[in-house]
């Protein structure tokens, strides 16, 4: 009687046994992620679930049940953007937030969108979509904008919205 074996060394292919191809490689919850540059806290992410799909040729994750995700300038002034559900991606260091989007400033303005983009590495947010914004006791609508993200420096597609004019 001869038996023969034969191993192959393809760790890939040891990974994926039992998941398939549309399953997340892992589930986190109670998240409380933060980022930081040089010592100093830069963002915070805070989320009840994450689904972690790193295992796909574009890489994300998604967040489900929500997000907040706190933002701190070089003066340590914190803006803070909701959302309830978002998806970041890994290579493009890019989030798409939707759903009752809500970023507020520490100047106490407020955006409200149904989907807005935050592009990490430029620190720029922006939508395509219909925003309201409250500033100063002015209320500007319109279609689509781009702007840093303390919302400094907007730039609007389209407008419209209440202003307060002094005579």
């Amino acid at each position: 009687m001869t038996v023969l074996f034969s191993c192959k060394n393809n760790f890939k292919a040891v990974q994926k046994i039992g998941l398939s191809a549309n399953e997340p490689q892992g589930i986190a919850e109670d998240i409380n992620l933060k980022h930081t540059d040089s010592g100093r806290v830069t963002a915070n992410l805070i989320s009840p679930k994450m689904y972690d799909y790193n295992n796909r040729n574009f890489k994300y994750s998604e967040f489900t049940e929500g997000v907040t995700l706190h933002l701190f300038d070089d003066l340590n002034k914190k803006s803070t953007i909701l959302a309830d559900y978002a998806i970041t991606y890994s290579d493009t260091d890019l989030i798409d937030l939707k759903g009752n989007v809500v970023i507020y400033t520490a100047e106490k303005d407020t955006l409200f969108t149904n989907q807005l983009y935050y592009d990490q590495k430029n620190q720029w947010v922006f939508t395509n979509e219909s925003f309201k914004f409250l500033n100063s006791g002015n209320v500007t609508e319109g279609k689509g904008f781009d702007s840093d993200r303390n919302l400094n420096r907007l730039q609007i597609l389209e407008i419209g919205g209440k202003y307060i004019v002094q005579e």
